[in-house]
């Protein structure tokens, strides 16, 4: 193991990313994508858990998990649905496509630039570019990641230290897509897992001090450390006494940080995690 955690958990469960499109329509336009659990095949076949994303290329727009309230996205934001939920993109918040078809994911319809576009429902002014993508991931037996994000992730464009590379990044993107080189498509899957990596971490320099979960979990000091371990070595004996003493704490104290963040003990997590890995061999 590499002792970087995150990476050791996203090798586990086979983090894939899917081809990209973009969307390039003129206001008012509007986009739905059904549950992810109806469009693996066509889009990864053979993963268990597929998560949408979105990245503002240019213009702006909104999104929404259906039936819930929208959140505007600007140039350079993302926007992820870790639970793969049915959502909604669209130009104009509150905005409903007629109807939802995921027929149209197993025969997508092809541009003349050659990109493979999604159904859009509009006719208007104003031209957006949205990049879309997809990564596909283990759920079982053991995934902790999927727990401990919600259904619908914005990131901004620009992190908390100022950095901005994002909307160079959806723009290289969205090239890419449209000029169908040899090699495009594992260099689209490339990105797209590296951009998902930049979004997890932006997500955990966001998180409140009481946020619980398995990525508050690994930004805990002891907790964090009693996880490495545990990557690191998993197939070492571990005990309770032994964690706690490589992570400086007493066994009781350990115990409770590890269920409050984890919400789990570190020997039960242990046993899923190593049976993870085997499942991945």
């Amino acid at each position: 193991m590499s002792g970087d955690t995150l990476s050791d958990l996203l090798r586990a469960v086979r983090l894939r990313g899917a081809l990209f499109f973009f969307l390039k329509n003129d206001d008012p336009w509007v986009a739905e994508t059904p549950h992810s659990s109806k469009i693996i095949p066509a889009v990864l076949p053979g993963v268990e858990h597929l998560m949408p994303f979105h990245g503002m290329a240019s213009g702006s727009c909104w999104a929404a998990v259906a039936g819930e309230e929208p959140i505007r996205l600007n140039e350079g934001d993302i926007v992820l649905f870790p639970q793969g939920v049915h959502h909604v993109m669209s130009s104009a918040p509150g905005m409903r496509a007629k109807s939802v078809d995921a027929d149209i994911y197993f025969s997508p319809r092809v541009t003349d630039a050659g990109t493979t576009t999604a159904p859009l429902e509009g006719d208007g002014r104003q031209q957006t570019t949205v990049v879309c993508g997809y990564l596909g991931c283990d759920a079982k037996p053991f995934n902790p990641l999927l727990a401990s994000m919600p259904r619908l992730l914005r990131i901004p464009r620009l992190a908390a230290n100022g950095s901005s590379w994002i909307p160079t990044f959806l723009r290289s993107l969205a090239e890419e897509s449209n000029r169908k080189r040899p090699g495009g498509e594992a260099v689209l899957e490339r990105m797209s897992e590296m951009l998902f990596v930049e979004v997890l971490r932006r997500y955990v320099d966001t998180l409140p001090p009481n946020q619980t979960g398995w990525l508050a979990g690994m930004r805990d000091a002891a907790v964090g450390r009693a996880l490495a371990l545990m990557h690191e070595r998993p197939a070492e004996a571990w005990t309770l006494e032994r964690l706690g003493e490589e992570a400086a704490l007493s066994r009781s104290t350990l115990h409770e940080r590890f269920v409050h963040f984890i919400g789990q003990p570190p020997m039960q997590y242990l046993s899923q995690w190593r049976m993870q890995l085997a499942t991945r061999r």
